[in-house]
Formats: structure tokens, sequence, C-alpha cells
């Protein structure tokens, strides 16, 4: 009997081992995904994402050895929809807010600092002080944006913005004055305009609205989320050598060279 129950339990043992080693072995292939919209950090080309954001996040996992594939999904809020039921491992980048904290995880590292900005016409005929200076008038923002450090309240408790499927458009709808003001990360503003021609004509107007990190995030419910803390040691190491800042000036140049984004 007693040799009975130790097979029992030597079985249990093994079965036990085995169930965590299949559950490890679930993350075989990390689906990537992004905002499509948002040069120079992350944009589709017609053909796949490109952008500082997405060469972070292959670094990242080809030096961790983890295989992964990077896939454009569709607009902005479909990708969230897709990482909210865990159908997509790892949004990059993005900003932390406490709704999306409930469906995905954060590392430690920070990526990048994109200061949120409100473009505006340079000609201004009104004056911009702080972000005080937005109420009462009218704004845009890109749909499925937000921003953290509690500038999303500001804008839905003070501010008065539309949403807009497409962020270029926002500048041409303050030619035509109907709306006074975007707001978005500075360095997607500034590629917008590079994308133009028309860096002259509109101003990112300071100090900025606010300056939060963006991340490499991985979904709750995605079959990867046991890799956080090996993509966050990756991560402290890339970016105490430069290579992060690197990254998102070549980034920042390569679209320059070649502004063409595809709206899905």
């Amino acid at each position: 009997m007693g040799f009975a129950k130790c097979i029992f339990y030597a079985v249990l043992a093994c079965g036990g081992l085995t169930m965590g080693a299949a559950a490890h072995a679930q993350c075989t292939r990390m689906v990537v995904a992004a905002d499509p919209t948002y040069p120079p950090l992350h944009w589709y080309d017609g053909e796949t994402l490109q952008g500082a954001s997405i060469e972070i996040a292959k670094r990242v996992l080809t030096d961790l050895k983890i295989d992964f594939e990077i896939r454009s999904p569709g607009p902005f809020p479909r990708v969230m929809a897709l990482a909210e039921r865990g159908e997509v491992d790892m949004v990059a980048t993005l900003k932390k807010t406490p709704e999306r904290e409930a469906f995905l995880l954060y590392p430690k590292t920070v990526v990048l600092q994109n200061p949120v900005a409100a473009f505006t016409m340079r000609n201004l005929p009104w004056v911009y002080r702080d972000r005080a200076d937005l109420i009462g008038r009218r704004g845009a923002i890109a749909r499925g944006n937000v921003f953290g450090g509690g500038l999303d309240e500001y804008i839905h408790e003070k501010l008065s913005v539309q949403e807009v499927s497409r962020p270029e458009a926002s500048f041409g709808l303050m030619e035509l004055g109907r709306v006074e003001y975007f707001i978005t990360g500075y360095y997607t503003g500034m590629a917008l305009l590079w994308k133009r021609g028309d860096n002259t004509g509109f101003v990112a107007v300071e100090p900025f609205l606010v300056d939060t990190p963006n991340y490499l995030a991985l979904t709750r419910k995605g079959n990867c989320a046991d890799k956080l803390e090996q993509i966050d040691a990756r991560l402290a190491v890339l970016k105490k050598a430069g290579v992060l800042d690197e990254i998102l000036r070549a980034s920042i140049q390569r679209w320059k060279a070649r502004p063409v984004m595809v709206e899905r």
C-alpha cells in the first residue's frame, strides 16, 4: 500500500510538472499589435506595421529568442478590444491608465517619453499660457487615444473635443476654422506635419499638456503574460545602452524619408 501511494504521488507530481510545462509552453508565438496611425512610433504602411515601437518590440523579442508575429488588425479601438480579449499578446507602445491596467500588464521599464501637446495654427488669434486656455474652444482628438496623467479626466470634464478617425484630418479642420486645436503626442503631431510638408503653419504650444511614459504592454488574457519579467529586464539593458533612443531617432528619419501611412 505504501508503495502504491508512492507511485500515485509520483504520478501526480509528474503530471503537475507536465501541466506546468504545458502552461509555460503556451506562448509559442507572441502576437504584437499597435495603433496603425501613430507615426513615428507605430504606423501601417500598407504591408506591415512600422515605427520605433515595433522595432523595439522586435529587438527585445529577438534577443530573448521569443517567436513573434507583427499583426495589424485594424483601427486602434479594435486593437484594444482584441487585447482585452487576449487575442493579441503585446500592444506596442502605449500609455498607462487605470482602465487599461484592468487587462494589460506593464513592465517597470519605460520605453520612451512622448509628451502630449495641443497643436494649433501658428498665427493663433488667442493667447495660450497653459491648458486652461483651451477651455471654451473647439478641439479634436484621435478616436481611441488616451493620455494618462490626469489629462483624460481634464479633457472629459473641462474641454470640448470631437473625435476624428483620421488624425491627419485635424489640421485640415483647423484650416477650415472648425476646430482650434488638436491634442496628440508631440512626436506624432510633428510626424503628421512632416507628411503634410507643412511644419510652419502649425505649432505645438508649450507648456505641453502632460508628459507620461510609453510602455510595451502584455495582455493579461494572452498566452505570453509570463514573459513580462524577461521583457522588462531586457528593455532595461537596452535602455541603459542607449539602444531605445537610437531606434526612435532612426524611425523618425525613416518616416521623414517615406511618410507613407495607410489608414485601416
